[in-house]
């Protein structure tokens, strides 16, 4: 008997989880719920019962967890799918003819809600769903690497194509152009928000979804896994009146979530805060989110520009991407505003250099620059079944030599879905433009010179990612993925 042996919808309903099915049953009771659930659930179990009273946040995030996790979400309006997994979903799907003259595409429809399910369970990022010729493929972006999930035969391709345009409310007839739209979803109590891209290739259409997860919305800074003196120094710079933070490294390194918890801990009451995304990817209450429309002249440049007669305090643009912004956000800083924004830069001083290149006065820049923020995701070593390095293994790293610590490998378990890793962690390095730095910025200083004076008493990005490796959080592979390996301050 499995902790979702009862019901879904009853669960949900009466407010009831089975938390363990040992004897006596454990059985968690939100808070509020009729107690005389539980009559029915001692009959139905037919053993006796040690109830929990759970805050209705925690039943709720339970509820999610353990439902999700047996894919057995009960198929009322509101919860994705009730099936033994996506293998068993795809059986569902009738032959090529019959699919074509079917009114009823209930299996195709169930097929989305289980893939979308098994990716939320799974922890995926992004849900690629790729037409071949030979075949469909639908592949997870799990703690950012692929894979594959599921093999389909390519004459399915169209019609779960279509479907997922008409949940996510694009035009299902035009199929030479990308589109863009979503789809709000929930497991349970848990509200997921998809993000749905099509884009045309040659084996037919293809369709990434971007699953994020509204929980992380409440993430604080203190919950990002930041070292003391980067997370103190990100507090002392959110605490100024003015000028620009900025935050950089590659798509899906977290600088997004970095930036929102930033906003979280500003979001007070005692300020304004507007911002400018493309797209907005989550929505905070008590801060004024604008989209990019590039098709109606709503650049990130055009949007800034407005949001500053809007009588702001904080103003976060989501990328720095061209001249115009760059400008636009100089002067925000210089007129009493604190500007947060990202750049796509390899590491923290290269967005000085970035943001010269854009045609900023060196002195504009040292005057208004207060940190820079440069973050990597690493994936985070399984702690079921990591194993320590042996003397060999330790010895054919550079990286290692001469080090203390207990660095670990991947090993893979059935926890970890025998990846050797669960979930990641982040890795950075900080600058904050000192009186000695800020000079140097004012004097056109070359990058190298910067980063000598920038990192001379501060752990580089290639530092905190052997600082995660020495203390067993990953692996030294991991490290060497995410972090420049050419020689300079950031080399590993």
């Amino acid at each position: 008997m499995t902790a979702a042996a009862l019901d879904y919808g009853f669960a949900k309903r009466h407010g009831v989880l089975l938390l363990d099915a040992a004897t006596p049953a454990r059985v968690g009771l939100r808070e509020g719920a009729d107690a005389r659930a539980l009559i029915e659930v001692r009959r139905a179990l037919a053993r006796a019962l040690e109830v929990e009273v759970l805050p209705r946040p925690a039943f709720d995030r339970r509820l999610s967890e353990i439902y999700a996790g047996d894919l057995a979400g009960a198929a009322d309006a509101g919860a994705l799918g009730a099936h033994d997994g996506l293998d068993a979903l795809a059986e569902d799907i009738p032959a090529a003819a019959d699919l074509l003259d079917a009114q009823d595409d209930a299996p195709v429809i169930r097929l989305i809600n289980g893939i979308i399910a098994e990716a939320a369970r799974t922890g995926a990022s992004d849900v690629h769903i790729e037409s071949f010729e030979t075949a469909l493929v639908v592949r997870f972006r799990v703690d950012g690497v692929m894979r594959e999930a599921l093999r389909l035969p390519a004459r399915i391709a169209p019609m779960l194509v279509s479907r997922i345009k008409v949940m996510a409310r694009l035009d299902i007839a035009e199929k030479r152009i990308p589109q863009d739209g979503r789809i709000a979803v929930a497991m349970g109590a848990k509200a997921l928000d998809v993000r749905v891209s099509t884009l045309p290739s040659r084996g037919g259409e293809r369709v990434v979804m971007r699953l994020l997860d509204k929980d992380q919305t409440a993430l604080g800074l203190d919950q990002l896994g930041m070292r003391r003196e980067v997370l103190d120094a990100l507090h002392w710079a959110l605490a100024q009146p003015n000028g620009i933070i900025l935050v950089t490294g590659p798509t899906g390194s977290g600088k997004t979530t970095t930036l929102y918890a930033s906003l979280g801990l500003l979001n007070d009451g005692s300020r304004t805060i507007l911002t400018v995304e493309d797209p907005v990817e989550y929505a905070i209450e008590g801060i004024g989110q604008t989209q990019v429309n590039a098709k109606v002249g709503m650049t990130f440049a055009a949007g800034l520009r407005s949001i500053l007669r809007q009588d702001p305090d904080v103003v976060m643009v989501g990328e720095v991407r061209d001249p115009e912004t760059a400008q636009i956000a100089v002067q925000a800083s210089l007129t009493g505003h604190l500007v947060l924004s990202t750049v796509h830069t390899n590491d923290a001083i290269g967005a000085i250099t970035r943001l010269r290149d854009m045609g900023l006065e060196p002195f504009l820049l040292a005057s208004t620059v207060r940190l820079i923020l440069a973050q990597r995701l690493v994936r985070r070593l399984c702690p079921d079944c990591r194993a320590p390095l042996t003397d060999a293994e330790r010895a054919a790293h550079p990286l290692l030599a001469g080090a203390g610590g207990t660095p670990h490998r991947a090993v893979g378990c059935p926890a970890c879905q025998h990846t050797g890793y669960v979930g990641r962690l982040g890795v950075y390095e900080v600058v904050r433009v000192d009186d000695a730095l800020r000079r140097l910025i004012g004097e056109g200083a070359e990058e190298h010179v910067l980063a000598d004076a920038a990192f001379a008493r501060r752990p580089t990005l290639a530092d905190a990612a052997r600082a995660s490796v020495l203390a067993g959080e990953t692996t030294v592979e991991e490290a060497l993925r995410v972090t420049r390996q050419e020689s300079g301050h950031g080399g590993v």
